[in-house]
């Protein structure tokens, strides 16, 4: 499930790809902007910021023509990477995640457990969307079935 974070991040990370589309003060976008344009607190939004630009998708800069801007163009950031920054594996659950495997506890063998192995079928399936898709597919394209993903459409 998409938390609320990972829906704040992947807002705030379409607002800053609309700002360098347009190339808007250098794409460049305040964290008060960014807030109002993801519908975001704003509080909670600078830790997200902050995770994001340690994860390597925004640069921020202080001062008077600082801000927050895409450390890359959007058609380089995928939606799946973002997800999993925020959120961790897109795995429905640990022991069918690629990146964060766990065995469950109650489990004697997970080779062969049919359980497990229809969850790593549903991982599959969202991440081969979600690697698929750019920020820019997300936050440009017109009519895009993944803007309402990000809450951005109607």
């Amino acid at each position: 499930m998409l938390t609320m974070k990972a829906k704040y991040a992947l807002r705030a990370m379409c607002a800053l790809a609309r700002a360098d589309g347009g190339r808007l003060r250098g794409g460049r976008l305040q964290a008060r902007t960014i807030a109002e344009h993801s519908r975001a607190p704003g509080k909670f939004l600078e830790t997200i910021l902050v995770d994001l630009r340690q994860a390597g998708f925004i640069d921020s800069r202080r001062g008077q023509k600082g801000g927050h801007a895409l450390a890359r163009p959007a058609d380089q950031i995928m939606i799946g990477d973002l997800i999993r920054a925020i959120d961790g594996p897109l795995a429905p659950v640990r022991c069918a995640s690629v990146s964060a495997y766990q065995p469950c506890s109650d489990c004697p063998d997970p080779d062969a457990c049919s359980l497990r192995s229809l969850m790593r079928e549903a991982r599959d399936a969202i991440s081969d969307v979600l690697d698929r898709r750019s920020l820019h597919e997300l936050a440009l394209a017109p009519g895009s079935s993944l803007a309402a993903l990000a809450g951005d459409g109607p």
